[in-house]
């Protein structure tokens, strides 16, 4: 039996769990001068930042030109949500039946934040929810939607997709997920389908990247809109940060990665939690942050979450935890407490990195390694909103994780999303019951305070790194960043600012640097190889085609993403790609004869030793003339080059890119 309708009129909206709310601008009360002025909005009592109303134009402006697939890059705290409800009255549409607006996101925080939202922007409009056992009628002003809710059954077929003149996606780097695809396929928003009889679709995200590979240029064709921490910390619209790194003593040199591309969850539990290293990460917290009012901690798993609020606990401070298993009315106490700065720490594993507004919080310790930039970022950004009582946040890194970059500029590329299943982990098919049982375990658990032995070899020395402001921190982590650091790409350093990109038939493309009058210029290069015919119609010798300039740039990035683009057109991306299975494979013998000639009789490589993309990138160094980089690589040791290897495989997976405002080519 379905449950009656929720329909919100003009009235006040009251939600499960949250108290009625009206519109303060957040940081009112301390926004200096130098920040932009807010924008006045006819007939309404919200005011705009400034770049709030500059990407509203944005979009507007490319719905004016026909492009109905947008993408919204902004940090978060920017006020995301606050965008994209402004943009339902302010999309027009030519088909008068086509006023209906779907919101749809993926977890049931943001759910009620966006019915929240809505409800005070628009009180004269009907506003629906459609999840779990709350039912949509399909033919409200405003429907707001958890994915998994409408894509199961048949409850998306009350939807009339003709009725509907605007699609919003919060946190839309889920957008390529199956769910989604699922829904945009409905309402005729793939690539597939006629556009003029679709409505608008725009998505919103802090990180615009799949670090699972999903391209998502197979939802949205052009980023309008894009402002990143760095621009909006500068402009006083995002607390300063600043940083501290702690070496801690976790090995997670062994740690395998998942499907995801980033660390498997039980193995990494393993190699963090354990009592010394949760040991070393509160002593930490109390060495450099003891004195901060709200720290958000963010833990590998369960297990993790447990042990190391038991560990906070017996250092006399007062922690407590949320997980996915904490029941709401625990959840929301202890929520209100830490706003309300009852307590100083709050742990917590995937539970508070997206959808968070906490904007109390001024430290972020990063207790769990990751190599997902998108987590990265997420888990930074929980302590970046403004707040009269702090003047900045403080981040405290324990394993390293910053070493995957602040990466301020979201990545597009990757895999068809339609090949890629995600499967169910042990932990989501447990009982509700069970589930229940182990919360219990690990409050009984984290309440313990007796001392647990310490590791063995264990000196007491904790090692820290500090950056007074996170400008300091991107000159450190992107000085000598390797150029797969910021691309998926197969890219090889064939001398000083020199970088190619071969592909099997000889054509190649590369990037070279320069430096004159103490400016640094980047230009990009594409050599195409001719075939047997194309070199008789030419009446030459010379196999290659005269070199073509693609594009120059004053920044390595800028340049890199052009070469990319260029790459992903052009080349076939079997042989480009750094993450290509084939490229894992061993090492073929014809490879091995050739990078054995040049090597010494007593340190020949074996299959074992090397992969064959690895020797691909060793013999294009080799022909591309960088024998003097080659001839490091032959003075190394077996177990420096297995060492070697390994990390650069960890690097294939940090997709880096800048967004570029326009079309997605990939």
């Amino acid at each position: 039996m379905l449950t009656p309708l929720r329909i919100w009129r003009p009235r006040p909206l009251i939600l499960s769990g949250y108290k009625p709310l009206q519109w303060i601008r957040p940081h009112a009360a301390i926004a200096p001068t130098t920040a932009p002025d807010p924008v006045a909005i006819p007939n309404a009592s919200i005011r705009l930042r400034k770049y709030q109303e500059e990407c509203i134009q944005s979009v507007l402006a490319y719905v004016r030109n026909g492009q109905k697939r947008l993408g919204i890059s902004l940090a978060t705290g920017s006020g995301k949500t606050v965008i994209f409800t402004q943009l339902i009255d302010r999309i027009r549409t030519t088909n008068e039946r086509a006023t209906q607006t779907l919101i749809l996101v993926h977890r049931r925080e943001l759910v009620e934040q966006a019915a929240q939202h809505c409800a005070n922007a628009y009180p004269s409009k009907t506003i629906e929810i459609e999840m779990g056992n709350t039912h949509a009628s399909g033919v409200a002003d405003i429907t707001v939607a958890s994915i998994w809710s409408i894509v199961s059954g048949d409850r998306m077929t009350k939807f009339e997709p003709s009725r509907f003149k605007l699609v919003l996606v919060d946190e839309a780097h889920h957008i390529v997920a199956a769910s989604f695809t699922k829904a945009l396929r409905h309402f005729g928003l793939l690539k597939e389908f006629n556009a003029e009889q679709s409505p608008v679709l725009v998505g919103v995200s802090a990180t615009f990247s799949r670090f699972d590979g999903l391209r998502l240029s197979d939802a949205i064709d052009h980023i309008v809109y894009h402002k990143d921490y760095v621009d909006m910390i500068g402009e006083k619209w995002l607390a300063n940060v600043i940083f501290t790194t702690v070496r801690s003593k976790a090995d997670i040199s062994k740690v395998k990665s998942a499907s995801t591309g980033d660390f498997q969850v039980g193995e990494l539990s393993r190699a963090v939690n354990t009592p010394e290293t949760n040991d070393v990460t509160v002593r930490a917290w109390m060495a450099r942050a003891a004195g901060r009012k709200s720290t958000l901690v963010f833990c590998v798993d369960l297990a993790h979450v447990s042990d190391l609020t038991a560990t906070f606990r017996r250092h006399g401070i007062d922690a407590r935890f949320v997980t996915g298993d904490t029941s709401k009315q625990l959840r929301s106490k202890r929520l209100d407490g830490f706003k309300n700065g009852g307590f100083p720490v709050l742990l917590n594993c995937g539970v508070f990195t997206e959808g968070t507004d906490i904007p109390n919080i001024d430290c972020i310790l990063l207790a769990r390694p990751t190599k997902s930039r998108n987590l990265l970022v997420q888990m930074i950004g929980r302590g970046m909103r403004l707040h009269q009582q702090k003047a900045n946040c403080h981040v405290i890194d324990m394993v390293a994780s910053l070493e995957a970059g602040i990466i301020t500029t979201p990545t597009l590329f990757g895999l068809d999303p339609e090949v890629l299943v995600k499967e169910a982990t042990v932990e989501d098919m447990k009982s509700q019951e069970e589930r229940k049982d182990l919360e219990a375990l690990r409050e009984e658990n984290a309440t313990n305070t007796a001392p647990t032995q310490r590791a063995k070899g264990f000196g007491g020395t904790l090692t820290f790194t500090d950056y007074d402001s996170v400008y300091d921190l991107i000159d450190d982590t992107s000085g000598e960043r390797h150029i797969r650091g910021i691309s998926p790409l197969a890219w090889v350093m064939v001398g000083p600012l020199r970088y190619v990109l071969s592909t099997q038939d000889g054509s190649y493309i590369t990037i070279d640097g320069s430096i004159a009058d103490g400016e640094t210029a980047f230009t990009v290069t594409y050599t195409q190889r001719m075939s047997a015919e194309m070199m008789e119609a030419n009446n030459t010798k010379s196999p290659f085609m005269r070199p073509r300039e693609i594009a120059s740039s004053a920044t390595f990035s800028d340049a890199v993403h052009a070469a990319d683009t260029f790459a992903s057109q052009k080349l076939p991306w079997k042989f480009i790609h750094a993450g290509q299975a084939w490229r894992r494979a061993p090492a073929t013998d014809g490879q091995l004869a050739f990078l054995n000639k040049l090597r010494p009789m007593n340190d020949q490589l074996r299959a074992d030793m090397i992969t064959k993309g690895k020797a691909t990138d060793m013999i294009s160094k080799i022909k591309f003339g960088a024998k003097g980089w080659f001839g490091k690589l032959e003075v190394m040791k077996k177990k420096e080059e297995r060492a070697m290897e390994k990390v650069r495989h960890t690097q294939h997976l940090r997709h880096r890119e800048q967004v570029k405002v326009g079309p997605i080519a990939y």
